[in-house]
């Protein structure tokens, strides 16, 4: 199994590469014995980037192992590898503030159940509890925004169970295995698409606002 260094921050990292097999597609799989290309899982899509000379265009686990498609071969041996930083601080800047809605949406009494993370489709999706009250998007959007000019910090922990958790400021830790700002200032604004109540589930969807680089 690798070595996740993403989950660490790290986007560039002297890698071994251990195999490389053509794909159907014509496509090559590659497997690394640590990698820190986040790979696609926990709705947060996967780093891109480059292995030495190949392009990274999707990352993804597979039995176990986390494989790196690359549209060139990658030589065995050691290699260099580098995520597209500007496309992981896009996904880090919207998990978080994924997160960031579901800790504020959760005062309001309603809990968390999943989220995506993705660029075109970022949402977090919600069960009422016995106190849950009616959400106002603009009043979102305020106490969003209240957090955020607050910059509070990422805390990353790893709970008894030894999963990872992260928490922002006075904000309870969500278990997470994806990558994060290191304080709610990088996310800059966050736009409240919608927000939705179907059958008992509450929708919020959400992006970022443009020109923003975080």
């Amino acid at each position: 199994m690798e070595k996740n260094l993403y989950l660490y921050g790290i986007t560039e990292h002297e890698v071994e590469v251990l195999s490389c097999e053509q794909l159907a597609n014509e496509n090559f799989k590659v497997v690394l014995n640590q990698t820190p290309f986040h790979p696609q899982g926990g709705g947060q899509p996967s780093d891109v980037g480059t292995i030495a000379e190949s392009d990274v265009i999707h990352v993804a686990f597979e039995n176990g192992n986390i494989i790196h498609e690359c549209k060139q071969a990658v030589p065995l041996g050691l290699a260099f590898a580098k995520v597209n930083q500007q496309q992981r601080h896009l996904h880090s800047r919207l998990h978080s503030a994924g997160h960031l809605i579901g800790h504020i949406v959760e005062t309001h009494g309603w809990q968390p159940t999943k989220a995506q993370h993705w660029p075109s489709d970022a949402k977090v999706q919600f069960i009422a509890t016995e106190n849950n009250e009616e959400i106002d998007s603009l009043h979102l959007k305020n106490l969003l925004k209240q957090a955020i000019e607050a910059d509070l910090p990422a805390k990353i922990t790893i709970n008894n169970a030894g999963f990872r958790e992260i928490a922002f400021g006075h904000f309870n830790a969500y278990p997470c295995g994806g990558t994060h700002v290191q304080s709610l200032s990088e996310i800059g604004e966050i736009e409240i698409q919608k927000i939705e109540i179907k059958k008992g589930k509450l929708t919020i969807r959400y992006g970022l606002a443009v020109g923003h680089a975080g």
